[in-house]
Parts: C-alpha cells; structure tokens; sequence
C-alpha cells in the first residue's frame, strides 16, 4: 500500500468474525503492576520501534507496562472481530481512520466516557473543533483524536505567477487555470480518475464536499443526485477530460505526472510534501530544472487545503483524522494514562514519526496554545534523508498546512453512516460511475443517478 492511502485499507471496515492469532511485541520495563496492551496500525518496522521508544518512556515515568501488538491496517477489522468474540480486546487501540472508530462504536467496542475524560483532562480546547467533531456522536467522545492529514491541490506557483493567476481554490479559478496552462506539453490539471481506486474516491470527494455535495442527508438518505453533486460530477468530468491526462490516472501516475514538471496542478495527500523535496530515494521530481537542482518543484510549489464550489456553503477539504481509543472492559485508568501521555508528553515524538503525513490536532496545551504545532514545524519529515519542513516550505505553506484539519470534511460520517461509507470504498460505486463522464460515455446527471442507485442498493444491503 502506498503512503498516500494511508488510512484507506481502515476506512474499509467491516468487522467480520475470524478466528486469527496474533504475535505480540511487548514491553517489560516499568516495575508497577498496572499492564495494559496497546495495538497500533503502525505496523512498518520504523515506526514500531519509534513508538517503542515512546512506550519505554511512559513505562519508566508511570510503572505501567505496555504489550504493543502492531496490526496491519488490512488485518485488523478480522483481528479485532475474532478477539471481540473471543472476549480478548485490547485495552487501547492506536492509529484508527474515522470510518473504523465508527465501526467499531456501531458494534459497541468502544468506551466513550473513558475517551471523553481524556479529552477534558487534557482539555477540549486544546483540540481542533473539527476533529473532535468527527470523533463524536449523539455527545459521546468515541475517541481521541490525535493527527490527521488532509487532501492538497499542489499547484505551481511559477507558471501561475506567469500567468497572473490567483491561487486555484474555487471550482472556476481552477478551470480558468487549467485552461489557461493545459498547453506545451503541460496538463492543466492530474488527479485520480481509475474506477478502482479509493484514491478516485477520495479525490472526488474532495472535490464534491467542495460544493456541499454529500453522500446523505442528516436521516440517512442518499443524496448522490443533488444538485450539487450533478455540478460536482459535471466539473470533475470537464476538468479531467479537457484539461488532463488521457487515460485513468492513480496515485502513481499523477505523482509521476507532476514530478516530471508536466501538470500545473495536483490533487494528492501531504505525503507527498517530504517526496517533492527530494527525501524518498524511489520517488524523487524528475521536472528538466530538478537535475540541476532537486528542490526545485518544492519551492515552486504552493498548496491550497481548503476548496469552495458555487454551491458551496464553505470551504472544504477531505481528511483523515487517526484516533487513539480506549475499549469496552479496558483496564481504565493506566488506559487512559497511556492515551494521555501519548497526547502529552510523547506526542511530539508520535507525529515526529511522520509529520508530512501527521498533523496535530491537538495544538498546545492550556499552558502554551501552540507548543505543538510549533514542535511540528521542526520535526523531521522523510524517509531516505530526513529534514524539517520547515527548512523546505515557508512559514505561509506551513500555517496552512498545520490548520488545515480545521476544514476537514468527510461524507457520510457527521449523518452517522460510518457503515455506508466503509461498505461504498470497498464497491467504489461512486469512482465507475465518474470514470463514465471522464471517458465521454455518460453526462453528468446519468452518473450521478447511477451512483445514487448503486450506494442506496448497498445502503439496503447493509
């Protein structure tokens, strides 16, 4: 799975029961008694021994010993099923998407008081508004919210500057500008449009929520064929089709596209901020002017977060929020000391394991609003070579980037359709049926109508 679907795989839960074992990674240091286990989905070997690191830490300042098991996103909604039946949860599970914690609540695996403690305790304004409105239901706090990352359109700022050209984040500034440089070679616009993929979905919805399209109403009912989600298709398909790349785009291409200095505009997630300043060896720009210097993409690069459509209520961005979570029958206490340190004490070093693709949501504490956004603008982004962001990007692109998570949408999620959002990327019902007014072959009102009908089938299948 690439770095840029991170969160996808939990996104796609749906738990089903599966009798699997799982091989723990403990912890013994600490001499108290209290011993609680911990399962993350960072579960690639870097960032295993990184959050080791961090539970060595808590375990010698509270005495509470820590068995971390790390769970592959694609194993766990089996994993946590079978050990539910089994009567065998963790204490506390780390790094989960919004449409996992959202199953798991749905199947009543979670303890919202003992999460919504946390939250006090650490105080609820020191939190992004947002983030801990998409980890909340009916007034319960499912989780705590830890860092999130957010779909970026990347554009170039030279060309544009060139053109006299205003930063592209409304539906017709970026059609104007992907009219006007769709020319010499250079594609106005790359993004996702493989009917298979999620990163198509996650794209689009970007795009979509945009223009207050969303893939229900408050009661549940699909909305597909509103509207604004008729225009939503409408643009997606004009911008794809007139101004890009012929032929289905992935996450692969379009980075490739963009790298290699022949698109003036990208649609991707902030993992690529370390990989366009040249620190991920198999992923490196490979634009004319970048064999002269490798930075060059980074520093004529600008991003926009949040996006408005003409139907727009305001600006909006698809993002992911990660979660740590206290469950049902934990041991309470040392759990919730554990997701506290980790929001304390330990933070900085958790979102310093990969800042281009964690950003805080918790921004300070009731002492220093900022501590932690300022600890993020100097962590160490990358993978091969490693370097503050803020030694590539600066402070402007910063301060967007870190307050983005305050206009992170999601469909279905705020309605309370976790399920029908995890059942959808899983069918894609949505990406096939725009893949048809890409190519030409549907308009826009046909497509919508198809994806309307499909995800209300899913939806009666659930």
């Amino acid at each position: 799975m690439t770095r840029s679907a991170r969160g996808v795989l939990g996104s796609v839960m749906a738990l089903v029961l599966a009798a699997t074992g799982l091989t723990a990674c403990g912890d013994d240091g600490g001499d108290g008694d209290s011993a609680i286990t911990v399962w993350s989905l960072e579960d690639v070997a870097d960032r295993i021994e990184k959050t080791k690191a961090i539970i060595t830490e808590f375990t010698a300042k509270t005495g509470v010993k820590v068995e971390l098991v790390p769970v592959s996103e694609d194993q766990f909604p089996s994993l946590i099923a079978s050990n539910a039946a089994a009567g065998d949860l963790p204490d506390v599970v780390g790094s989960v998407s919004l449409a996992g914690i959202q199953t798991l609540a749905g199947n009543e695996l979670l303890h919202p008081e003992a999460n919504g403690q946390v939250v006090e305790s650490l105080g609820r304004d020191t939190f992004s508004a947002r983030a801990l409105e998409l980890t909340s239901s009916d007034g319960k706090q499912l989780s705590v919210p830890s860092d999130g990352w957010g779909q970026l359109l990347v554009y170039r700022k030279d060309l544009f500057a060139a053109a006299g050209l205003p930063a592209p984040d409304t539906y017709e500034k970026i059609t104007a500008a992907a009219a006007a440089l769709n020319k010499d070679g250079v594609a106005g616009i790359t993004a996702a449009t493989a009917p298979g993929d999620v990163f198509t979905q996650q794209t689009f919805e970007h795009l979509a929520l945009a223009n207050n399209c969303q893939l229900t109403d408050d009661s549940g009912a699909v909305k597909l064929n509103s509207p604004e989600c008729v225009e939503a298709f409408d643009f997606f398909g004009d911008l794809m089709s007139t101004y890009s790349v012929k032929g289905a785009q992935d996450v692969d291409t379009t980075r490739a596209t963009y790298f290699a200095g022949k698109a003036a505009m990208l649609i991707w997630s902030p993992f690529v901020l370390d990989e366009l300043a040249g620190l991920r060896n198999d992923a490196k720009p490979t634009c004319p002017q970048c064999a002269q210097d490798p930075t060059f993409l980074a520093k004529n690069s600008d991003f926009v977060t949040a996006i408005k459509g003409p139907k727009g209520t305001e600006p909006a961005q698809y993002g992911e929020i990660s979660s740590w979570a206290v469950l049902d029958g934990a041991d309470d206490d040392p759990a919730k000391q554990f997701v506290e340190y980790m929001l304390s004490d330990g933070y900085a070093q958790w979102f310093g394991i990969a800042p281009e693709g964690k950003f805080p949501v918790r921004k300070g504490t009731k002492e220093d609003a900022r501590k932690f956004l300022t600890a993020w603008d100097g962590s160490q982004a990358g993978v091969d070579a490693r370097k503050p962001l803020s030694e590539v990007y600066g402070p402007p692109v910063l301060e967007t980037l870190r307050t983005s998570p305050d206009t992170f949408q999601r469909w279905g999620l705020p309605q309370g359709q976790g399920k029908l959002v995890g059942a959808i990327l899983g069918e894609l019902p949505v990406p096939k049926a725009l893949a048809d007014v890409v190519s030409g072959k549907s308009s826009a009102d046909a497509a919508a109508a198809r994806a309307q009908k499909e995800v209300e089938s899913v939806k009666a299948g659930l």
